[in-house]
């Protein structure tokens, strides 16, 4: 089965060895019709602490590194 693959902002460089990646997503409201903005964040594993604060990022998928953290950065959005 094939990793998924994300790209988002990264919100918070604090802990040693892991960031905090948003992503948002747009999607049209059942209802009313109007387009919805919803975020979410994960953490992430960076190896080296090379992301800083404000950079965008590729996450992919991978088996569990810690508690919350099941997903690695890949390296920077677009590059």
């Amino acid at each position: 089965m094939p990793r998924r693959v994300m790209f988002g902002e990264v919100v918070s460089d604090k802990g040693n060895k892991t960031v905090v990646v948003e992503i948002e997503r747009t999607f049209l409201h059942p209802l009313l019709k109007k387009t919805v903005r919803r975020s979410k964040r994960y953490q992430a594993h960076d190896e080296a602490n090379a992301y800083k604060v404000g950079e965008k990022v590729e996450i992919r998928e991978c088996p569990p590194k810690s508690k919350t953290k099941r997903w690695e950065v890949v390296g920077r959005a677009g590059a």
